[in-house]
């Protein structure tokens, strides 16, 4: 910057800046574009004087500068390049302060990465000014209107970012569309999955696409952290909108199948390659009482029954302990799991035997899953099989993580009304009960294979 001219560093930096300003993703910087810059560069806007004679200028002194009355990317380097000339260096490193550069031309750690408190028991998701910034962000790299982010869309939208926080080859992980690329509804999926696990990724990645500029506020802004849990508790509800399930069980129990048939619209399409390269998360939508939750499925590494969990592998928002109906040996694993783990945890669980479509036989252990299920006051064992994939287990999760205080579902199978003389309803789950204990006892939503 010294020798009067654009450094690699700084052309790198406002090349990044131009994506960013360049809304419409048609590689121009248009007047409202320029003016959206002016304003947040310098709080005021771009008289139409001076946006004519900047035009003139880059007209007169570089042949690619304008194009269809706007600015191209060479244009703003030239412009750039010109104050630098002019001793007007300050007007550059105002541009490239507000977008978050150091003296070193690299991007803050304190832009990319400003504190957020996070208390015990608490989580991170979306807001809705971070859910509206991403819609927006979608629609316009959605250029040929599909609904859906080509791999050349995809890599254009991060192209103002050092690299994509996520692979292209996100179809075991989200919903997406028949050729494997995300739909709008896959691509939130994805950013409330980054956002609940690693929110310093999503935090980043925000200042990269200019979350900062475009909303004129921090990207905390785009960040809800959720009342802890403890309170939740005590409080009989919850207003969280992503929850977190761990999928624990034996190997070949297909913990890692059921976690994709989540995603799946058609199993027949669920091909063996699809399921032995599944990925750690799976995350989809289900109605709870008429709210949009996100489900996320965390398949957990099966080890040998007397290996320890860690802590993150237990602390979750609800467990699902899978068993294959089929092997006599299966279910005492999650028996095992489920008295030293879960037993004394206010984490709610749900038992499920895999493999439903083939014939049950008994397990080797001291009860038998209804039995067990009985005495722990559990829900009784919900069954699943890749022919006949019933969404409905995935909804009963939500619901059992939505209503933690509701832990032993298994209370409510005689008596609808049992759970709230307990002294476990409020007034208004006396409303709310009653459905819930008609979603999981009703007809239609009994453990059927």
């Amino acid at each position: 910057m010294e020798e009067q001219d654009l450094t690699e560093a700084c052309k790198k930096a406002l090349v990044r800046i131009f994506k960013v300003c360049d809304i419409d993703g048609d590689g121009l910087l248009n007047d409202y574009e320029l003016n959206h810059f002016q304003r947040r560069c310098f709080n005021a806007p771009l008289q139409p004087q001076v946006l004519d004679e900047v035009k003139a200028v880059l007209m007169k002194n570089t042949p690619d500068g304008i194009r269809d009355d706007s600015v191209t990317l060479n244009g703003f380097l030239f412009l750039h390049c010109l104050f630098i000339q002019r001793g007007r260096n300050e007007t550059t490193w105002a541009v490239l302060r507000r977008f978050g550069y150091n003296e070193s031309l690299t991007m803050s750690d304190e832009y990319l990465h400003p504190p957020v408190k996070i208390p015990p028991g608490s989580s991170t998701e979306l807001s809705h000014r971070g859910q509206q910034f991403l819609v927006s962000l979608f629609e316009r790299s959605d250029r040929d209107g599909d609904g859906a982010l080509s791999p050349v869309e995809f890599q254009k939208l991060f192209s103002a970012c050092p690299s994509p926080p996520f692979s292209t080859d996100i179809k075991r992980t989200i919903p997406t569309n028949e050729n494997g690329w995300p739909t709008l509804h896959g691509w939130l999926c994805r950013w409330s999955l980054m956002t609940l696990v690693d929110v310093n990724k999503t935090l980043e990645y925000l200042a990269y696409l200019g979350f900062n500029v475009h909303e004129n506020e921090s990207q905390l802004a785009a960040i809800h952290v959720t009342r802890e849990r403890r309170i939740d508790l005590a409080k009989k509800q919850n207003s969280r909108t992503v929850y977190m399930c761990h999928v624990i069980g034996a190997k070949e129990a297909a913990k890692t199948t059921f976690c994709r048939a989540f995603l799946a619209h058609d199993m027949k399409r669920l091909t063996d390659r699809d399921i032995r390269h599944s990925n750690r998360y799976a995350i989809n939508t289900v109605q709870v009482y008429g709210q949009e939750k996100y489900l996320v499925l965390r398949d957990v590494d099966a080890r040998l029954v007397l290996d320890p969990l860690q802590p993150s592998e237990v602390n979750c928002d609800v467990a699902c302990l899978v068993y294959d109906v089929g092997n006599p040996k299966s279910f005492e694993y999650i028996a095992r799991i489920y008295i030293k783990y879960f037993a004394e945890s206010k984490i709610p669980v749900l038992i499920v035997g895999t493999k439903a479509d083939l014939e049950e036989v008994r397990q080797d252990y001291l009860l038998q899953p209804p039995d067990f299920c009985h005495k722990y006051k559990l829900l009784q064992p919900q069954f699943f099989s890749v022919k006949h994939n019933k969404k409905d287990i995935y909804t009963k999760l939500a619901t059992m993580a939505a209503f933690p205080h509701l832990k032993q579902f298994g209370l409510m199978s005689s008596d609808p009304l049992l759970w709230w003389k307990a002294g476990l309803g409020i007034a208004a789950a006396t409303i709310v009960g009653f459905f819930v204990v008609k979603a999981f006892h009703g007809p239609g939503s009994t453990a059927t294979r």
